[in-house]
């Protein structure tokens, strides 16, 4: 069973990935450079003024380890990386205690990049050891090194853990950041879907309406009778085009509302302009206010497809407090696969717990249910 440590990682397995992966490792070289001057520089000119170049090698190879250190700790091979923190601890140790050079914080330089590029547990076993080791040496009163006190060794363990827990934060500050910027582009993907949907649902039905009134006007205007007819069904397109244009532009600033009753008033003008039977209901008053506006959409949706798919002669509309049904006795659903614009009744359902039920009748015709349970 794999533990947490809290930060995101494994005890021992750890993330390949962190704060020092990318184009941090090139910045990283200026700031290991800094960092380790004040220890490199004065033990390789003493030691090469004695000319003890065994300590000028050990101190380079502890320098190089720097350098490498970002890639190192960013491989995705656990065995590379805790081989890197042995070695960087071996070459410590041996200033410390073979060459006794650079005295006890000589060994800050190796548990360090320990704790910054490790996990916990490898931290745990390495760093944690070389602190015991030093408390056994100072109660033991060995003379290891120079010599060193307790105060040293908490000094140690306050900068060690400080530093563990700062690169913890980097990582999560990171985490965070590639979390915002999912977050930023599902949102934008959602608010295109929402704007898809809402055109479908408000352009279908709006040039349905106006092109089978369009119709109705030519064929009069065509036969030379019902002039004063075909002059009103042009101001219904006239006034249904506004109202589209309206619609419009509510649904991109997202101020526009449905209500059932409009939806109604209007499903009846579209199926009357169809020639088409409507058996709808008068009031909205039984239907729950809150379902109202979804079930608006639903009579919208299920009305623009029986007047353009269905060949209906007649739609009937019926209502209950959480349900509303829509049926046509037209020629049924084709292959009964869900165009855009169920898929998208469904997906507004869902959202406030509601399902759609749409398919063909076993005696003929087409129905859609929605029902908030």
């Amino acid at each position: 069973m794999r533990q947490s440590n809290g930060t995101g990682e494994g005890w021992w397995s750890g993330s390949a990935t962190g704060p020092f992966a990318g184009r941090g490792n090139y910045r990283w070289l200026l700031l290991a450079g800094v960092f380790l001057a004040p220890f490199v520089i004065p033990v390789v000119m003493n030691a090469a003024g004695d000319a003890d170049w065994a300590v000028v090698a050990v101190v380079l190879a502890y320098a190089a380890c720097y350098a490498v250190f970002p890639w190192a700790v960013s491989t995705g091979r656990m065995w590379q990386r805790v081989g890197f923190g042995a070695v960087i601890l071996a070459l410590g140790w041996t200033l410390f205690a073979g060459l006794d050079t650079g005295g006890v914080y000589g060994l800050l330089y190796a548990i360090i990049p320990i704790a910054m590029g490790l996990p916990l547990g490898w931290m745990l076993v390495l760093d944690g050891g070389t602190v015991l080791a030093l408390g056994i040496i100072e109660a033991a009163g060995a003379h290891v090194g120079g010599g060193f006190t307790y105060s040293d060794l908490w000094a140690m363990f306050g900068i060690t853990t400080t530093l563990f827990f700062v690169v913890r934060l980097i990582r999560t500050v990171r985490s965070l950041r590639a979390a915002n910027e999912q977050i930023a582009a599902l949102a934008v993907g959602a608010e295109r879907e929402r704007l898809a949907r809402d055109l479908h649902d408000i352009l279908g039905h709006s040039l349905t309406t106006i092109t089978v009134k369009a119709g109705a006007a030519r064929r009069l205007l065509e036969t030379g009778q019902g002039e004063a007819r075909a002059i009103d069904e042009i101001r219904d397109v006239e006034a249904l085009s506004r109202a589209a244009l309206s619609d419009v532009r509510a649904t991109v600033s997202e101020y526009r509302e449905v209500s059932l009753a409009g939806e109604l008033a209007g499903a009846r003008a579209a199926l009357r302009a169809a020639d088409i039977d409507a058996d709808l209901p008068r009031a909205v008053d039984d239907v729950d206010p809150a379902h109202q506006a979804v079930f608006g959409y639903v009579v919208r949706e299920a009305v623009t497809n029986a007047i353009r798919h269905s060949g209906a002669s007649r739609v009937t509309v019926t209502l209950g407090r959480n349900w509303i049904r829509v049926a046509d006795d037209g020629r049924g659903g084709g292959d009964g696969a869900p165009g855009t614009g169920l898929r998208g009744l469904s997906e507004r359902l869902a959202a406030v717990g509601g399902v759609l039920d749409a398919g063909p009748d076993p005696d003929g015709g087409f129905t859609v249910k929605a029902e908030v349970r």
